[in-house]
């Protein structure tokens, strides 16, 4: 096995890390898969700007499916599994999930200051077919950057701790080939985004300071409504740029750091990239303290299927009570329905946009 991927790092640490792996991969498969649960439960169509949490979730589902389980047999085993083929297919994934989710996230702060403020009569209508329309060009705007590499332009690597692969960042200054692609990637990718989604939430705390009275003395509903959905766009935004910010750092660092002070430290390299796969766990945290209906949903759906399970287990007959649909229906439609409304009626059906 080639040395650059055996790993940097000592079995204790590559044990440790393969543990944290394992955790952060669970929480993020369970938690987004549970937001497309239970949008797909939704008694009507998502709204246009529901599409974009929906995306979002599907981007931290598709790395947590595609990419950790390989870079945790990778720990455990003490080296990289597969070699350059592996390692090509491990960094198309990271860079193809990570621009995806960036760049939804600065969408979705666009959509929101263009909605913020606006009376909901009166305000931007926002169509299926253009979000549709715009994921699209996310994704074929992501697979674009991933492919460039494969084209000639820029490379892939292994992390300096063997464990990963990602863009050859350490590579900047070879040659004008390498040095422009990251330079153009680390602009278009990394920091047009953040700066996006820096000035539309600021953007959007001015309108709300400057539309403060009128919401207050007009429709007030509407006004908590907008604050409760700009707070949590804002607070997945923000935690997605906490979770990259040092690895983005270490990056920086890595591609102008003199090659006579030698390769960066491999335990300085591991932590921020294992801290950067927590971000696929927080979404699913915040959507759900938000979201406390379709939480709702959720352990409604969790005791229909607990109850099902016991009738096939007792030979389809029910050992306790009525039907299991009905008394799931009535133990958590009463929880899930709003106060005191009608099955269905309430929040539990229903799915707060983040547009």
């Amino acid at each position: 096995m080639e040395d650059k991927y055996v790993s940097k790092l000592s079995p204790a640490v590559d044990l440790w890390t393969g543990t944290y792996l394992i955790i952060i991969a669970i929480l993020s498969i369970f938690g987004n898969a549970a937001i497309l649960v239970s949008a797909a439960r939704r008694s009507g169509p998502l709204k246009a700007p529901e599409l974009l949490t929906v995306n979002l979730a599907v981007t931290d589902l598709g790395m947590a499916l595609s990419m950790y389980p390989l870079s945790t047999a990778a720990a455990f085993n003490h080296a990289w599994i597969g070699g350059d083929a592996s390692c090509l297919y491990y960094s198309l994934m990271g860079m193809i999930f990570s621009i995806t989710s960036i760049v939804t996230l600065a969408v979705m702060g666009m959509v929101r200051y263009l909605v913020t403020g606006n009376p909901p009569r009166r305000g931007l209508r926002l169509q299926r077919r253009t979000f549709s329309v715009v994921i699209g060009a996310i994704w074929l705007y992501s697979g674009l950057w991933a492919l460039f590499p494969l084209l000639g332009w820029g490379s892939y690597g292994p992390e300096p701790f063997g464990l990963a692969c990602s863009v050859d960042w350490s590579s900047y200054g070879e040659s004008l080939n390498r040095s422009t692609f990251i330079m153009t990637l680390s602009v278009l990718c990394t920091f047009l985004p953040c700066l996006v989604i820096f000035f539309t939430y600021f953007g959007i705390a001015w309108k709300l300071r400057r539309a403060y009275r009128s919401i207050r003395c007009g429709d007030v509903q509407h006004g908590m409504v907008e604050k409760k959905i700009t707070l949590m766009a804002a607070m997945i935004s923000s935690g997605f740029l906490f979770s990259w910010t040092p690895y983005l750092a270490v990056s920086l660092w890595s591609m102008f750091r003199s090659r006579e002070h030698g390769h960066i430290a491999p335990l300085v390299a591991l932590l921020p990239c294992l801290f950067a796969k927590s971000a696929t766990v927080y979404n699913p945290f915040i959507y759900f303290i938000f979201q406390r209906g379709s939480w709702r949903e959720l352990l409604r759906l969790q005791r229909r299927l607990l109850c099902c399970w016991h009738r096939a287990a007792a030979g389809g007959q029910a050992a306790k009570g009525p039907d299991c649909t009905a008394v799931v229906e009535n133990g958590a439609d009463g929880a899930g329905g709003g106060r005191g409304g009608p099955p269905g009626k309430g929040p539990a059906s229903q799915m707060m946009p983040l547009g």
